[in-house]
C-alpha cells in the first residue's frame, strides 16, 4: 500500500464524531463556522478548533468572498476523500482474494472428500 501521511491525517480528523458531523453537513454546501457551530450546538470557540483540524488534515478548505475579508466558508475538498477511497478499494480487493482463496481451497478438500 502506497497511502501515508494524508490517510493517516485524514483518520485522525474523523475518529471525532463532531468532526464526521460537520463534514456531513458540509456535504450540502459550503458553510460558514457559525453556521456550522449552530446545526451541531457546540461553541464557536469549539468549532473552530475542529475546523482548524480539518482543514491541517486537508479534508476541508477554507475560502473567503472579495467583498469581506471576515467571512470566511468551509467545503469539503474531493482529494482527500478520493484517497479514502482508493485505500478503502484496497483493503476490500486483498480480503476478496483472501475469501477467493479460501473458497478455492474449501471446494478443493470438499472434491477429496466426495
Amino acid at each position: 500500500m502506497r497511502h501515508g501521511a494524508g490517510v493517516d491525517a485524514a483518520f485522525t480528523a474523523l475518529a471525532d464524531p463532531a468532526r464526521r458531523a460537520v463534514v456531513e453537513r458540509l456535504r450540502a454546501g459550503p458553510a460558514r463556522a457559525g453556521e456550522l457551530a449552530r446545526a451541531l450546538a457546540v461553541s464557536a470557540p469549539r468549532m473552530s478548533q475542529h475546523l482548524r483540524v480539518l482543514r491541517r488534515s486537508g479534508l476541508v478548505e477554507e475560502t473567503g468572498i472579495d467583498d469581506d475579508a471576515r467571512v470566511r466558508f468551509y467545503r469539503l475538498r474531493r482529494e482527500p476523500f478520493a484517497a479514502l477511497r482508493s485505500w478503502s478499494e484496497e483493503i476490500e480487493a486483498f480480503w476478496e482474494e483472501e475469501l477467493g482463496a479460501f473458497k478455492r481451497y474449501a471446494e478443493r478438500r470438499v472434491r477429496r472428500r466426495g
